[in-house]
């Protein structure tokens, strides 16, 4: 996909893969809309492209339904066009289903899918209407194979892949792309901020950069694959486990101990790159 002039929506994007993706995508002359909760780091992101294309900011939550409808027609008013959705806004709240609140449980549900489900309701007939678009989900190993300790997140990327195939076989014959990524562990802040409160499990997998995702994002938007998993043979793996549970839980000791080690690995790292800033 041709991305000079085309717009650009990106949710999360005031740091991690919406950040890199907004670069990557002003870098290829897309303009831009970045979504995000937080004002400041938005206009941060923002000033650093603007030398680059035309970015628009939109301080919202994409909880709330109205703003995300609303922030879908500034960008054609602005743009003059629709072209690429990336729903890239999430949120985890950690820890075993019984011990997290009810209320994040819910928010949970509302980022996750509520959020992407309204935004590509929105934007749809603006793509219908240039006759070409994109819409990216970033997705989840978690919404590949079930994941304990993390059952309201896992359901909620189950539910994005959902709607990402559902869409992509309804806009088969259409020129409207529909995709997901499905990445493991990011090494951003969205894990690494939170790595006490971050399952062994997790480090299990393979470490991608918010680089290599939001690469993925741009090569979605053009190619024929409906979901990228990252990186592949975690793919592999999640499909076997979801298939074969019994596989999954005699599996999961070995993938608990390999992650426990890799956890203090990285936990190291991080305490020496915060004693090296310090210095």
């Amino acid at each position: 996909m041709i991305f000079k002039d085309r717009a650009v929506i990106i949710t999360g994007a005031s740091a991690g893969v919406g950040a890199e993706a907004a670069r990557q995508f002003a870098q290829a002359g897309a303009k831009l809309m970045l979504v995000a909760r937080g004002k400041k780091n938005l206009e941060a992101i923002a000033e650093e492209l603007r030398d680059k294309t035309h970015v628009e900011i939109f301080a919202m939550d994409v909880a709330d339904s109205e703003a995300c409808i609303n922030v879908v027609k500034k960008a054609n008013f602005e743009f003059g066009r629709v072209d690429v959705l990336v729903n890239n806004a999430g949120l985890h709240a950690r820890g075993n289903f019984l011990d997290v609140d009810s209320a994040d449980l819910a928010a949970m549900v509302d980022v996750n899918l509520r959020g992407p489900v309204v935004l590509s309701r929105a934007a749809l007939p603006f793509m219908i209407e240039n006759g070409s678009g994109a819409i990216v989900n970033v997705a989840s190993l978690a919404g590949r194979t079930p994941v304990p300790g993390a059952a309201t997140y896992s359901a909620t990327k189950f539910a994005l892949r959902a709607l990402t195939y559902a869409l992509a076989d309804e806009l088969h014959d259409t020129p409207i792309k529909v995709a997901a990524v499905s990445p493991g562990p990011i090494n951003t802040g969205f894990i690494m901020s939170e790595i006490d409160s971050v399952g062994d499990l997790t480090f299990s997998q393979p470490m991608s950069t918010a680089e290599e995702v939001a690469q993925a994002i741009l090569d979605l938007c053009g190619n024929t694959q409906v979901e990228q998993s990252m990186p592949a043979f975690s793919g592999y793996l999640t499909t076997l486990t979801y298939l074969f549970p019994w596989l999954g839980r005699a599996v999961r000791p070995m993938l608990l101990r390999k992650g426990q080690r890799a956890k203090k690995e990285w936990k190291a790292r991080l305490r020496a790159e915060a004693d090296k800033a310090a210095d």
